[in-house]
């Protein structure tokens, strides 16, 4: 089996909206920031803009993972085929060769060459580590390339840069495995999975925490497609940290051989730095 794959890449989404756009869609939502209740007490008492002060601002990016994989296969096999005839057909010559008529039907052997061709496409939520198709919007909107070094100096600026929980490896081997499918063979002449794309994207993300009394909530706003919506978390916990290059891209040859059934690794033929053009 041949193995091919692409060099991982970062990506970063860029920012539409100001932060004072931002901050002033947050604001607007801050009331149902604080739960039903609160909506309902404050259609019969309005609260006051004094009522509520922002303890918290967060300027953030938000990973999530793009694996594309492609696989080929060509194999034969042998198959007994039946034939109908009409009912006064007695034998059948192919090729000089007499097939004599049974019941009805003709039957002979062949050889069958198939090939079957597939591709994936899936894009993973860097924090819950799940499938979310619905992140495939993102990428409609520009992007560009970046690296560890550009991100470490966004986290020197203040932007807190959030590490990806799903690791790449695990999110390859996750594609990879659903991707190669079963064939019902007798001989494989050809065996090829392409890992066409292993894209890790940063999208840019404001996080506004309300107090109110005693209590707090946290109103998000999405700077790339200017969604503010009530809930969600903030990660203070990473503000100055600088991320772990290695942590980040770490697919090598063990991770598609975990995946391959029947091979190992003097198999695999690692093609790393393809040249993936308009696969983005």
């Amino acid at each position: 089996m041949q193995v091919e794959l692409a060099e991982e890449r970062i990506f970063r989404l860029a920012d539409r909206f100001s932060l004072e756009h931002a901050e002033g869609r947050a604001w607007a939502k801050r009331l149902e920031a604080f739960g039903a209740l609160a909506r309902v007490a404050g259609l019969f008492n309005h609260p006051k803009e004094d009522d509520f002060a922002v303890v918290y601002r967060e300027r953030r990016l938000q990973p999530f993972w793009r694996v594309a994989v492609s696989t080929a296969t060509a194999y034969e096999r042998r198959r007994s085929y039946a034939v109908p005839v009409a009912p006064e057909v007695r034998q059948v010559t192919i090729d000089g060769r007499s097939l004599p008529a049974v019941d009805g039907r003709i039957s002979f052997e062949g050889l069958e060459s198939c090939r079957e061709e597939a591709r994936r496409e899936v894009f993973v939520d860097g924090l819950s580590k799940q499938p979310t198709p619905t992140l495939a919007a993102y990428l409609q909107h520009d992007a560009v390339e970046t690296d560890a070094e550009a991100l470490a100096k966004a986290t020197a600026d203040g932007m807190v840069v959030v590490p990806p929980q799903a690791k790449a490896s695990m999110v390859v081997r996750d594609v990879v495995a659903a991707a190669i499918g079963k064939i019902d063979a007798d001989t494989v002449t050809e065996e090829l999975v392409r890992v066409e794309a292993v894209d890790l994207y940063y999208r840019p993300i404001h996080a506004f925490r309300y107090r109110r009394a005693d209590k707090e909530a946290v109103v998000e706003f999405d700077a790339v497609t200017g969604e503010a919506r009530v809930g969600g978390d903030t990660f203070e916990q990473y503000l100055g940290k600088a991320l772990e290059p290695r942590f980040l891209l770490d697919v090598g040859a063990e991770t598609l051989n975990f995946v391959v059934p029947g091979a190992n690794l003097a198999k695999l033929i690692i093609v790393k730095g393809m040249e993936m053009k308009g696969l983005r």
